[in-house]
């Protein structure tokens, strides 16, 4: 491979371009910002899919994000083209964000936020405020997303199970169910946090039996993919008053639609995928990608490797 490497400027979705541009130049390797056209180029750094870099001599991809669910693996394959990801880079920010998540809703920040907006000044009711030292969750999924989220909540005091398709012992994570057993291990949970990848497996793994499950005071924490939980079933069970809230990064349809009933929800907190948002973002990135620009200069086996 020669070492001319293009940045896609679907990146911009996370941070500056020109900024990784800057992070990656040196070593002897060569950076450049990609137009529409990738050809020039023998590697690319993406937030996106293009059907252009089927077509383009490339050798390798990387994207920026853990879920490359959005890539036709088959047909990367097929062209020769390796696929690589940045999975083992977000375990610390998601799992502090899915810590601010249920602090929010155990201290009633998100009711306390809406009333400042209209100077309200409003005392919580006397059981509606409680503390995440003793109450449960359920992380499910165990990779490096789910070890962070669990690693913060043994930390805060809480009782943490987990779901993992190998049953076998996980630091901070006091019991292991496997998938087949999902409703067994979050019928008991305050909250239940899902931070699998999107696969044929676990597409629409939370549906409406699995929301009936879950007790009518508990909440769902979605840091995974939109696709994972049904999310028409969802608005049916909070609608009903199955669930007491749920806090969401990720939807079916990305940004959520304006007219979306989840918008207007008191119990539910919507943010923009940003999850696994920090300011080390974009070092990490390219602290992978020039390793595996030296390996695949060097002919050796790139790292997070997908394809």
């Amino acid at each position: 491979m020669s070492r001319t490497l293009g940045i896609d400027e679907s990146v911009e979705s996370v941070f500056p371009a020109d900024v990784l541009k800057e992070r990656l130049e040196g070593n002897g390797l060569e950076v450049e910002l990609a137009g529409d056209d990738p050809e020039p180029y023998d590697g690319v750094v993406t937030f996106g899919y293009r059907e252009a870099f089927l077509t383009a001599d490339l050798e390798w991809i990387h994207c920026i994000l853990a879920g490359v669910d959005r890539f036709p693996l088959d047909s990367l394959v097929e062209h020769g083209i390796q696929l690589t990801n940045s999975t083992g880079i977000h375990g610390d920010a998601v799992g502090e964000t899915v810590l601010g998540y249920m602090l929010q809703f155990a201290r009633g920040l998100h009711r306390h936020r809406d009333a400042e907006q209209n100077r309200e000044w409003q005392y919580p009711a006397w059981d509606a405020a409680f503390t995440l030292a003793g109450e449960s969750v359920c992380v499910v999924g165990l990779g490096t997303l789910g070890r962070g989220v669990a690693t913060r909540a043994d930390a805060i005091g809480m009782d943490v199970v987990g779901v993992r398709r190998t049953p076998t012992p996980v630091p901070h994570v006091e019991r292991i169910y496997t998938p087949d057993s999902l409703t067994d291990a979050i019928s008991d949970a305050t909250f239940v946090v899902l931070t699998v990848p999107l696969t044929d497996e676990t597409e629409r793994l939370v549906g409406a039996d699995e929301l009936t499950a879950m007790r009518d005071d508990a909440y769902l924490v979605n840091v995974a993919r939109g696709s994972v939980v049904d999310q028409d079933a969802l608005l049916t069970e909070l609608d009903a008053g199955g669930l007491a809230g749920a806090a969401l990064d990720v939807f079916e349809e990305e940004p959520l639609p304006r007219d979306s009933p989840l918008w207007e929800m008191e119990n539910v907190v919507v943010t923009p995928h940003a999850s696994a948002s920090t300011r080390e973002y974009v070092d990490r990135v390219a602290a992978l990608v020039r390793e595996n620009a030296r390996r695949l200069r060097a002919g050796e086996d790139l790292a997070n490797r997908v394809v």
